[in-house]
């Protein structure tokens, strides 16, 4: 007699067994809104500069983000995430270019938002890192260290710029204590109540971060390892996440993604707002220079990837093949 319970009666290839059969039982699916384009804009570009650590990404020009914005909302992407890359000469300890209405990101939110309207979700960077002379994401104090909450008046300023300017999302990712509420507030008491605030909840100190410094001309001396999370705890992140949603966050988000699904599982399972993954830097350029050797196949290991980050409970992946994949879906 057959027993259909197990082996031979019980068959899971049968749902195997062809593309269409695979596609009608998948459990997990890709969609051009759940991707969001990160984009760099080099301030006085003449020309769109590849960056060499990240072959086929540009930093910017104003004109050649505006194309790209376009070619994202075209593809059906949701929304694009701003990176500002000032001139070095405008770099300062405090990052004053971050907080002038006429700093590069916030010429390039009110570019994009001139091209996009409200078609697409423009997002941009809070954070001091790309506008400071030594490179760290807040104001160091005399002994050098980052001062948190000197930091946070400088947040709530770059806050309100930023939403002058036109951002629907700003994301907070220097990981200062009560980042998450100083942006809030500033933003209503501004009256921008509407920005949604995209909270880098648990942001780790990765290495796979490297080529990112190339794209925004990092200035960093030192590293992050006092206010980025130490890639050993899990728990810390969840604590992190509370506090987050207790200071008013719209969302939250995981970055890096691909070495912390474990992490993004867990907060995907503990919250009721959306859940955003980061898929970096590192992430993208080791996967391009396997393929460009030869050694994996390139669009395969793109969807496989990005579809992992799906499956362990992101509703949102911020990845620099969004506008390509979006176009294949």
């Amino acid at each position: 007699m057959t027993k259909y319970g197990s082996f031979p009666g019980a068959r899971p290839r049968r749902l195997r067994t062809t593309p269409a059969m695979r596609r009608m039982v998948a459990e997990t699916r890709l969609h051009p809104a759940d991707l969001i384009l990160p984009a760099f804009v080099r301030e006085g570009a003449g020309a769109p500069v590849e960056i060499g650590a990240m072959p086929g990404v540009f930093q910017h020009t104003r004109d050649s983000l505006k194309k790209a914005a376009v070619d994202a909302l075209e593809a059906g992407v949701a929304g694009i995430m701003l990176f500002g890359v000032p001139e070095e000469s405008k770099k300062d300890a405090v990052g004053t270019a971050g907080t002038d209405p006429d700093g590069i990101l916030q010429v390039a939110l009110r570019d994009v938002r001139s091209e996009v309207g409200d078609d697409l979700i423009v997002m941009s960077d809070l954070c001091l890192d790309e506008t400071t002379d030594h490179g760290h994401c807040g104001v160091l104090d005399a002994e050098g260290r980052v001062d948190n909450d000197a930091t946070l008046e400088r947040y709530a300023e770059m806050a309100q710029v930023q939403a002058d300017a036109g951002a629907h999302v700003v994301g907070p990712s220097g990981m200062m204590d009560g980042q998450i509420g100083v942006v809030r507030d500033a933003l209503d008491q501004t009256g921008h109540d509407d920005v949604a605030i995209l909270a880098y909840t648990a942001k780790y100190s990765s290495a796979f971060y490297g080529p990112f410094r190339e794209a925004v001309g990092s200035s960093l001396k030192g590293d992050r390892k006092t206010y980025q999370q130490d890639p050993a705890n899990t728990r810390e992140s969840l604590r992190e996440l509370a506090l987050d949603l207790e200071e008013g966050a719209d969302m939250v988000m995981v970055k890096p993604a691909g070495p912390y699904l474990d992490v993004l599982a867990k907060v995907a399972d503990a919250v009721d707002v959306p859940v955003a993954a980061y898929q970096i830097s590192g992430e993208y350029s080791m996967i391009e220079a396997a393929a460009e050797r030869g050694w994996i196949d390139r669009d395969k290991a793109i969807m496989e990837s990005l579809t992992g980050i799906k499956r362990a409970g992101a509703n949102m992946i911020l990845t620099y093949w969004a506008t390509e994949v979006a176009r294949k879906l």
